[in-house]
């Protein structure tokens, strides 16, 4: 397809309000946000938004006024008030799958109609959740047994991409809830890799009288979550020698009803998926079983209520203190705009730190994409690299990186104010370096402030004028702080939400369907066909040199060994 974009009347770069911003950050990149902050002390206030389970600010980012003004009219300029209303209102705004996206409806805790194809979606949600909790109560209270009549000690989650990262994050960033839910303490385990060390490394830890298998595939095709399954379900019957123990160790997430009881699974058992629910957007949903198993079904009702929290807010705050809008237009600014081409998800508390991870397949997969809603060659840049790790830990290894490296990654810094587990001196220390942290991206260090210190503690001018040049940092770096009261179930829920909201708006902004991942497929199909391959040892000839050498060497080495 040749690249048209720029020359069609719908393409973003059209827009008057595109056009200026594009000249606008020709002008503030000789900005430096020191000046910005120097002739305005109430920066803060102005750019900063308050929310019951949240604190952002965005004051640390290259930005004016003229800036935001301009960036609210490219925002309605791309109508995106009115594709939040289509969301919320079940149209198909999944075009290429012609598909709704209806996550909202997982967690909505008014229990408000919301209609797709006149049918009320809530119905189905609030049946759902009412069997996640009858199953719930009956694994933590004891009473679901095993085939030797013991009760569940140990849930295994099977699953790939979101019906995996979502779970497992939820999970880890909320470990210390599990700890003290009522019921049985349950160990949780999870397998998305198909390399076979991972799936052997949980079932050495477990013991088939006392585990509980949850296989989550909407299909019950994908290949890597399949071969996993019936690897645990090999397990489970060299120590059973009855298949009917299936039904007493595995549940199953699913749309497949034919093929999840082929597996053996009593249909009893299945817990159903919708198709208005994208796999990365999933967590509320049935999905989400093994949060509630884990945590405690009231529990998962909270994270749910977080996320509503957000929902409402998204849904009516005006567009100038909404936080996921706020969050969609800072990103198109630094990326499309000022030209950074990658995001630092940065957490400063041990629970997230499988959070960058999550975030990476939530925006990357949903606008990791060139080719715009209209089907159109996108000649602008569109979603950054999202990257990340716990903000200590990444301080020392690649903050230098942050601080002084040529690309400027524009970073979000989440943070709580009262920790999880309380130790002595611990967090104050913590939270010292996050916010001295978003001070040093912003601020940096010339090279006159490095002499004047460097004179005053008598170092001699020649090691001053040898080291200098070295210790100087530009500073006017961006960054965005995200501040909970506390890690809860609530304010997760709540955090995840904003996140998703922000990726959807975007999209809209970046003219993009979120809700496909054409790009996960391709490599999915060539995978198949290679794996027939191998398993038959017959060569493809129609491989290009490369791909038909490394499985010929595969091959021939295999044999051999």
């Amino acid at each position: 397809m040749t690249n048209k974009s720029s020359n069609m009347t719908n393409s973003r770069t059209n827009l008057s309000s595109w056009k200026q911003l594009t000249d606008h950050a020709t002008r503030m990149k000789t900005q430096h946000m020191n000046d910005l902050f120097a002739v305005d002390d109430h920066r803060f206030e102005k750019l900063s938004v308050k929310l019951p389970a949240l604190l952002f600010d965005y004051s640390k980012n290259l930005i004016d006024d003229d800036t935001l003004a301009t960036l609210f009219t490219l925002a309605r300029d791309c109508n995106v008030e009115q594709w939040r209303e289509k969301m919320f209102t079940g149209e198909r705004i999944n075009t290429t799958e012609d598909r709704a996206v209806l996550h909202v409806a997982l967690r909505n805790r008014k229990q408000k109609p919301m209609m797709l194809d006149g049918h009320n979606v809530t119905e189905d949600v609030e049946a759902a959740l009412a069997k996640m909790e009858k199953f719930t109560e009956q694994v933590r209270s004891g009473s679901w047994l095993g085939y030797t009549g013991k009760s569940i000690t140990d849930i295994v989650s099977i699953g790939i991409g979101g019906s995996n990262l979502g779970p497992q994050m939820v999970t880890e960033a909320l470990k210390a809830y599990g700890a003290k839910a009522s019921g049985n303490a349950l160990t949780m385990h999870y397998v998305s890799n198909v390399d076979g060390s991972q799936i052997a490394d949980v079932l050495a830890a477990v013991n088939p009288e006392t585990t509980l298998f949850v296989i989550s595939s909407k299909t019950f095709t994908t290949s890597e979550t399949m071969t996993n399954a019936k690897t645990a379900e090999k397990w489970l019957l060299a120590a059973t020698k009855d298949k009917a123990a299936i039904a007493n160790h595995f549940v199953a997430v699913s749309s497949n009803i034919e093929k999840v009881t082929a597996f053996g699974i009593d249909e009893a058992n299945i817990f159903e998926m919708w198709d208005w629910v994208g796999g990365r957007f999933s967590l509320w949903s049935t999905i989400g079983l093994p949060i509630a198993l884990y945590l405690g079904f009231e529990q998962f009702i909270e994270l749910l209520e977080g996320a509503n929290e957000s929902d409402e807010h998204f849904l009516n705050a005006p567009l100038e203190q909404n936080v996921p809008v706020i969050l969609a237009l800072l990103s198109v600014w630094n990326c499309t705009f000022l030209g950074a081409q990658s995001q630092a998800l940065l957490p400063y508390d041990q629970s997230l730190h499988m959070l960058s991870a999550y975030m990476q397949q939530a925006e990357m997969e949903s606008n990791g994409k060139s080719v715009s809603i209209d089907g159109e060659r996108i000649d602008y840049p569109t979603v950054p690299t999202i990257w990340g790790e716990v903000g200590i830990n990444g301080q020392h290894a690649f903050y230098q990186y942050l601080h002084q490296g040529n690309n400027i990654v524009p970073a979000d810094f989440i943070g709580s104010i009262t920790p999880v587990t309380a130790v002595d001196g611990h967090h104050d220390t913590l939270m010292s370096n996050f916010f001295a942290q978003t001070q040093a991206l912003m601020r940096g260090m010339s090279e006159a402030q490095i002499r004047t210190e460097l004179t005053s503690k008598g170092i001699e001018q020649a090691v001053i004028d040898k080291i200098a040049p070295h210790k100087v940092h530009l500073g006017n770096r961006p960054s965005n702080t995200l501040l909970m009261d506390k890690i809860t179930p609530h304010s997760i829920g709540a955090l995840i939400a904003h996140y998703e909201h922000k990726i959807f708006i975007q999209g809209v902004l970046l003219n993009i369907c979120s809700f496909d991942q054409w790009g996960v497929e391709l490599g999915k199909g060539l995978a198949s066909n290679i794996h027939q391959e191998l398993l038959s040892t017959e060569s493809n000839k129609q491989h290009d040199s490369s791909t038909q050498g490394l499985v010929q060497f595969y091959q021939k080495s295999k044999l051999s060994k």
